[in-house]
């Protein structure tokens, strides 16, 4: 093997992998002319990819592989599942010298899943480089075993960010020595708030690394990163005509909240599939939705953040094994799965925002493969499936339910293959002398009483296994009379002819002026009380005298509602509390999940905003206590005994008194809320509001 390919200090390459990276540049137009062997790789990465099955490279691998050969830094955009790892992995492994112990290579990942999945990848490319050891780093996992597996070898490592920057600080992991690093689905990473500690990474990384950065999608973070850190940069980008996959067939279904569960039960017994990922926006609706249909008969298991790591590898690999049909996740959970035998994704609750859904689909499709995507939609849902078809620049067809005839065609046929599988294995003597034995004795029994008198009826072959088939019936009706789902046209969008307008009825405003007109479409706009159409404004019982900042609001809601930051509107912080503008939308398990969150110890009280002051904590939360800013024995808020919250001490002639009363005494029976003034509570907000998402 050349040194001069492996040494990735040495800036002049060999002519041939220049010559390399021009020829199959200009035989980019027709792809499917370039193959493994044109690319330039090393040849025990050549052989490992041959052993793996590949022949061909896809678009985005075409593209990278000769740019990373080179040494250039990479920004890579392609959608996800077209084969991004080994666009990576290979050139690098081809181009790096590994020495001893030392790391050479680092690859950022957004979730354990992802990690697991690469860090597994790079090994397979690398199984002719015995001298090459890949350690996965994560969270969730034992860190003694992660110590280990660090003092022993680890020339790459694949890591979540959090986990990496515990190790960088115990000093487990030294990245001094790196000549290469890896961003891997950048946009998911920072959108899960990574942001800071991606920032401390590349700080640790050498001036003279190479950097590579693959994202789906490009938000603004990502862009700062790149501005910030990339450097001079090659660009592999791969577009085509849609953001969706091609080979992935789209379709929704209008339905009724309340419907959804019997909807999806029939789906999964009408489509043809080999594997399941069904999504779901909580953890909780995991575990719910994974136990109502495991009562219905099908094979299934929940897969969330609650879960011990071991036990979500566990159920990956029974999936993969095809031990498992379902699994029901959530967007962070399901992150970086990639199992072949997933042929349909169900988007049980629609996300927030499209680069959600395109992550999600993607799950089936994967390397060429077809692959089938259902979104269920609910009437009010409706204006978010004209956005996702909007940014997908493609349309999402309509679906209607299975019938009763087709489910009863399905049950039928899979009752026949049992009975087929059950006669192929023979020893069926003892059954067949019992179906004789009845034959001869016949029935004597009208509607199941018995008819001394009456004569003997007899009984054929086909009677006895017809009675038979129906006694098994009782556990999952063969012909089913299922009742209609169907969903009625909503009356406001029929006055409206048809047009998707959210948010409450206005006036005409034919005969008024035009200052009068610009007011009541800016009221259309944003509301009477400032917050933005389609929002609602939500109350946090936190504020800046908690030490919280906007950051610590949006991570909050965004873990615990698995909301997405760029569906969470402007937010204000006061002194005591703080407000925030949420999607009007969300459903009420979500909702449920945030009032009982907690934002930096605190609990949040989190409750839609009122014209009524809270009367105390909510339902099942604990009292809110505050720390005395004054030394023991001198009263003040958070005081123990007779001088806690609101209690009142004697004190320079008069009395503390508590919250309530001093705003009472101030401002007199005045509302909770002002809409238009709202110093009005004696706490002024920052000068200016922090605004999340939308620009």
């Amino acid at each position: 093997m050349s040194e001069d390919i492996f040494n990735v200090e040495n800036d002049a390459l060999p002519e041939n992998v220049a010559e390399l990276y021009n020829e199959v540049e200009e035989t980019l137009r027709d792809e499917s002319m370039v193959t493994f062997e044109d690319l330039g790789l090393a040849p025990e990465v050549l052989e490992a990819v041959k052993m793996a099955g590949y022949e061909t490279p896809s678009p985005i691998q075409a593209k990278a592989i000769p740019a990373l050969l080179q040494g250039a830094n990479l920004l890579g955009t392609a959608q996800t599942g077209t084969g991004k790892t080994a666009a990576f992995a290979l050139p690098l492994l081809s181009r790096i010298e590994f020495n001893g112990h030392e790391t050479s290579m680092l690859v950022l990942t957004p979730t354990r899943e992802l990690a697991i999945q690469v860090a597994e990848a790079i090994q397979q490319y690398a199984v002719k480089l015995p001298k090459v050891h890949v350690v996965p780093v994560y969270g969730g996992q034992d860190i003694q075993i992660q110590l280990r597996a660090l003092k022993r070898k680890a020339n790459i490592i694949v890591a979540t960010p959090g986990r990496l920057i515990d190790h960088l600080k115990r000093g487990s992991i030294v990245l001094s020595g790196v000549k290469a690093i890896v961003l891997d689905e950048a946009d998911e990473m920072l959108d899960m708030g990574f942001m800071e500690d991606v920032e401390t990474i590349l700080k640790e990384i050498p001036a003279d690394a190479q950097r590579a950065l693959f994202s789906a999608t490009m938000p603004d973070d990502v862009k700062k990163i790149i501005n910030q850190h990339l450097g001079d940069y090659e660009e592999a980008r791969i577009e085509g005509k849609t953001t969706t996959v091609e080979n992935i067939r789209q379709r929704f279904l209008l339905v009724r909240s309340e419907h959804k569960l019997e909807a999806l039960a029939r789906v999964l017994e009408g489509e043809d599939f080999d594997g399941v990922l069904i999504f779901v926006r909580t953890k909780q609706a995991t575990s719910e939705l994974a136990e109502k249909l495991e009562s219905r008969g099908f094979n299934v298991a929940p897969l969330n953040g609650d879960l011990a790591q071991s036990m979500r590898e566990r159920t990956v690999n029974r999936l993969k094994l095809g031990k498992l049909d379902i699994v029901v996740a959530t967007d962070v959970a399901a992150r970086g799965i990639d199992v072949d035998r997933i042929s349909l994704v169900v988007n049980y609750d629609i996300p927030y925002d499209t680069e959600s859904y395109v992550h999600r689909i993607g799950r089936t499709g994967r390397a060429g493969r077809s692959g089938n995507a259902i979104l269920f939609i609910t009437p009010r849902e409706r204006r978010l499936l004209k956005t996702i078809e909007k940014a997908t620049r493609q349309p999402i067809e309509a679906m209607a339910l299975p019938t009763s005839e087709q489910i009863s065609a399905k049950r039928v046929e899979a009752f026949k293959n049992k009975v087929k599988s059950v006669f192929s294995y023979g020893e069926l003597d003892k059954f067949k002398n019992l179906v004789q034995d009845l034959m001869a004795e016949g029935c004597n029994l009208k509607e199941g009483v018995v008819q001394e008198d009456a004569p003997i009826q007899e009984m054929t072959a086909v009677d006895i296994a017809a009675a038979v088939i129906k006694i098994y019936q009782k556990k999952q009706q063969l012909f089913p009379e299922l009742p209609s789902l169907e969903t009625p046209k909503d009356r406001r969008e029929k006055a409206r002819s048809g047009q998707d307008f959210i948010g409450a009825d206005t006036p005409e405003i034919d005969g008024l002026t035009g200052e009068e007109k610009q007011r009541i479409r800016k009221e259309r706009k944003e509301g009477l009380n400032g917050v933005e159409e389609g929002y609602l404004r939500y109350y946090l019982g936190v504020g800046r005298v908690d030490h919280v900042s906007p950051k610590d609001i949006v991570g909050a809601i965004a873990g615990e509602g698995n909301i997405s930051s760029s569906n969470i509107g402007r937010i204000k912080l006061f002194d005591k509390f703080s407000t925030v503008e949420l999607p009007e939308a969300l459903p009420q398990d979500v909702l449920e999940a945030l009032s009982e969150m907690t934002i930096r110890g605190n609990d949040a009280r989190f409750r839609v905003m009122t014209d009524e002051a809270p009367s105390g904590p909510m339902p099942g939360s604990k009292p809110r206590e505050r720390k005395s800013f004054h030394k023991e024995g001198r009263g003040g808020f958070g005081g123990r005994g007779e001088r806690g919250f609101g209690g009142r001490e004697k004190r320079g002639g008069g009395f503390h008194k508590n919250r309530e009363e001093r705003r009472r005494e101030k401002f007199g029976d005045k509302p909770f809320r002002k809409d238009h003034d709202e110093r009005d509570f004696g706490d002024k907000p920052f000068r200016k509001t922090r605004r999340f998402g939308r620009h």
